[in-house]
């Protein structure tokens, strides 16, 4: 992370364009928003746009505008994201989720730094540094042609990789502490020790939600603790190391019991020359995952994505892939 620092001061000096990779909850944008604040730009806006949580025609519109009468809904002219970043820095979250076509039109305004507006014919200029951001390899999907490969290196000029939780372990309790600060703050609380076991069990969790994850956890405790101190007992289960399945009336609430429910259903019985076979098995799984933890989080979404480790942009797809009712 000394190294994320330190090329983070390098480049944000500078106009070029950034690549942030790393798992979902690392922090690319903290970062992202450290860049533009270190740069001459920092008195400019920072705008975000979650490229995964819209649609291709509404994205389009969102980053570039539209004039009215476009489309349906189109009743004033709009100007988009990169005007409004117009002098400053726009922060593209998720931007392997980008259409084809989209990627073409992202590219001009990198190489140009002009674009026109949906349903306009006339050319917009814009001075707007561009960062971005992915939780997968863009590499591997160029490979797999779902990314352009010229729109790739033109993001790419200073990558910047933030790696997970799990392998800084070293940095767990000074974030916990931080985070203890913030949520006392928020919340006029005066929880200010974290006894050891509990913080040795906080270092040796795997964190598949990475920042974010721990950060959610440490206000739980903040909100939930008794008194001044977080104990181990206010951790969830699965930090304190005890396998907890979430539990639905009439399941089992382990994989076991899925397992058997598969072979009775007749998923794992299929010809061996079922191509599709493996992505049967696995959609089911994630779907019941996804179910149960509902259930369990009382249809809260956001905090059935923080157990599960994902965010709630990506659980909302994943409910409309599986056919899943939305929760609260």
């Amino acid at each position: 992370m000394q190294e994320v620092y330190c090329l983070t001061r390098q480049v944000a000096a500078s106009n070029a364009s950034v690549l942030l990779t790393g798992e979902t909850g690392t922090g690319k944008e903290v970062i992202a928003r450290a860049i533009h604040e270190l740069s001459p730009r920092g008195t400019g806006p920072f705008v975000r746009v979650n490229c995964g949580a819209l649609s291709e025609s509404l994205l389009e519109s969102e980053l570039f505008g539209h004039v009215r009468g476009s489309f349906t809904g189109a009743v004033t002219n709009r100007a988009g994201r990169f005007e409004a970043a117009h002098t400053g820095t726009i922060f593209l979250d998720e931007i392997n989720s980008t259409s084809p076509q989209l990627q073409v039109k992202l590219l001009r305004v990198l190489q140009e730094r002009e674009f026109e507006r949906v349903g306009d014919t006339e050319t917009i200029r814009v001075d707007t540094r561009v960062i971005a951001a992915s939780n997968r390899e863009l590499l591997d999907e160029v490979a797999c042609e779902r990314f352009r490969e010229d729109l790739y290196y033109r993001l790419n000029v200073v990558p910047i990789y933030l790696p997970p939780l799990r392998a800084r372990r070293e940095d767990i309790p000074q974030l916990a502490r931080h985070f203890l600060e913030i949520y006392n703050e928020e919340n006029d609380r005066f929880v200010v020790h974290l006894q050891k076991d509990a913080l040795d069990a906080l270092v040796k969790y795997h964190w598949p939600g990475n920042v974010r994850e721990l950060q959610n956890v440490i206000e739980r405790c903040v909100v939930l603790a008794p008194g001044d101190e977080i104990d181990l007992a206010l951790l969830p289960p699965t930090i304190r190391g005890e396998t907890v399945g979430p539990v639905v009336p009439g399941r089992g609430g382990d994989l076991d019991s899925l397992a058997r429910e598969l072979v009775e259903q007749g998923l794992t019985t299929a010809a061996e020359d079922d191509d599709n076979l493996f992505e049967r098995v696995v959609s089911r799984v994630e779907r019941e995952l996804i179910a149960q933890m509902l259930a369990a989080c009382g249809g809260v979404q956001l905090k059935a994505a923080a157990r599960l480790g994902i965010n709630r942009n990506t659980l909302r797809k994943k409910l409309t892939e599986h056919g899943l009712e939305d929760g609260e």
